[in-house]
């Protein structure tokens, strides 16, 4: 399956420096073993901003571990689903497939 084998994140400001900086974080994706790309997606922390930030620090994995005592990380984590030319899904740390609790329990948002 697809694997983020490198996940970090970074900070932009738009044009108006008033603006609340919408974060860029990215995964440098793996399949069998090999490089596949990266997907690199905009947080819009100036509309969810609680969202954003979740999101943000499991792509850094500062929040550390869970309740579960595994990583509150996506890196090498799998996405479970995956529907060519639409969407794909991940994000369960935890078991893995979709079954577990969703991400965004762990961090209380």
């Amino acid at each position: 399956g697809a694997v983020p084998s490198s996940i970090d994140s970074r900070h932009t400001r738009e044009n108006h420096p008033s603006v609340m900086a919408n974060p860029i974080v990215f995964f440098d994706m793996s399949i069998g073993g090999q490089p596949a790309g990266r997907i690199e997606m905009t947080l819009r922390a100036d509309v969810v901003p609680k969202t954003a930030e979740n999101f943000r620090c499991l792509c850094t994995g500062e929040k550390g571990t869970g309740r579960s005592g595994k990583p509150l990380y996506f890196k090498g984590s799998t996405f479970h689903r995956v529907i060519t030319d639409f969407m794909c899904q991940g994000g369960d740390f935890t078991r893995g497939n979709g079954a577990a609790a969703a991400s965004y329990a762990y961090l209380g948002v």
